[in-house]
């Protein structure tokens, strides 16, 4: 599987990749790959078919000079920001595989992604990760509290799909209250609780849950050609308009 790293911090750039990886892929050129990027700065990103002015506090990030940008797949709002590690995974749609739907493809890369960070918890038997909801990743601490850390989408092409998620490692968590509203849907598991009573750190490296998810896929080969133009494309044409950002 091959590994690619975008180089720039640019939030447009980096959520480009994501699309135009897939369509790279789609269209023949490479096979599957993953991808990491760490967020630089502070950063809203919504879902596809997300409103706005419903999953987000529009006023708080205007006011902190906080932008707003949308994916191109599903899911909820989340707060990009420093101490947070997103990971894109194009796999390919095998109709006789576990990637043959969404919910096989969900419950196939959700369990090998909660084995590998199980793995690299220091303390493997006082919390332990568990999938929860469809794509969520949460710690189970030893009273039995269940806490998120991590969310994660599926987008799907005919040959390929893409799965991507953020997890929260080292985090301030606090911001969380200020720039998003409680989401318009929910997982049964939260129970109603605020972001503060539902949300957790991972408290791992960068560094050591990429290499844990890495090994897990077996992610190990630089491609040799990257689609660079139609990122920065996408980037400069898309990611970064108004129109696409604040479309719905």
């Amino acid at each position: 599987m091959n590994l690619f790293e975008p180089t720039t911090p640019l939030p447009a750039v980096q959520l480009a990749t994501d699309e135009a990886l897939l369509d790279w892929c789609e269209a023949g050129h490479g096979g599957e790959a993953m991808t990491f990027w760490e967020p630089a700065e502070t950063f809203v990103v919504v879902g596809y078919a997300n409103k706005v002015a419903r999953e987000v506090n529009v006023a708080a990030c205007e006011a902190r000079g906080v932008p707003i940008f949308r994916r191109c797949s599903g899911g909820g709002a989340v707060v990009q920001m420093p101490g947070g590690l997103n990971y894109s995974l194009i796999l390919r749609i095998d109709e006789n595989g576990p990637t043959r739907n969404i919910s096989s493809a969900n419950q196939f890369i959700m369990r090998q992604n909660a084995a590998a960070l199980q793995s690299a918890l220091p303390l493997r038997g006082a919390f332990q990760v568990a999938v929860k909801g469809h794509t969520d990743l949460a710690l189970v601490q030893p009273d039995g509290t269940i806490r998120k850390f991590a969310g994660n989408s599926q987008r799907r092409l005919k040959r390929f799909l893409l799965f991507h998620g953020t997890l929260l490692l080292n985090c301030d968590l606090s911001v969380l209250r200020d720039l998003l509203p409680m989401p318009s849907l929910q997982p049964d598991y939260r129970g109603g609780r605020t972001h503060d009573e539902f949300v957790t750190n991972l408290g791992l490296s960068a560094e050591s849950v990429k290499a844990a998810l890495a090994r897990a896929w077996g992610a190990t080969e630089t491609p040799a050609s990257p689609p660079l133009e139609e990122i920065e494309k996408l980037a400069r044409e898309k990611y970064a308009a108004r129109d696409w950002n604040h479309k719905f």
